[in-house]
């Protein structure tokens, strides 16, 4: 299953590689105001409907303590799966076709720059 996770990322990857490399931490500051009513991120992030998501890029998935993941999550775990850039695009792109049988019900950032941009964001905080 995971495999085809992958494929699916890397597909959803070649619209997104290369915003990913022009990411603006302050501009995507402004695009996780869409997540902030699920996620928190800094130093007093505590979990909420989703995951804390401090050191989340490059950090393995579904790795939260006291968070209890989608299933889906749970298996990419099981399988050594870690939120790299290019898994995180594609995730943010469309996490329900990403993930499916994810309990998010965000839509997903539609514009290649916004993601790049959430992602950099995120790698400000480990």
């Amino acid at each position: 299953m995971f495999t085809r996770l992958i494929t699916t990322g890397a597909l959803m990857l070649s619209l997104a590689a290369p915003a990913l490399a022009e990411g603006d931490p302050e501009a995507g500051e402004k695009v996780f105001r869409k997540c902030k009513a699920c996620h928190m991120v800094g130093e007093d992030a505590k979990n909420r409907v989703g995951p804390a998501l401090n050191g989340v890029v490059g950090g393995p998935v579904a790795s939260v303590e006291d968070f209890r993941y989608s299933d889906v999550f749970q298996e990419m775990a099981a399988e050594g799966a870690v939120w790299t850039e290019d898994e995180l695009a594609a995730f943010l792109a469309s996490p329900r076709k990403y993930a499916k049988g994810t309990k998010m019900a965000f839509a997903g950032l539609r514009k290649d720059e916004e993601i790049a941009n959430v992602i950099a964001y995120l790698a400000t905080f480990e």
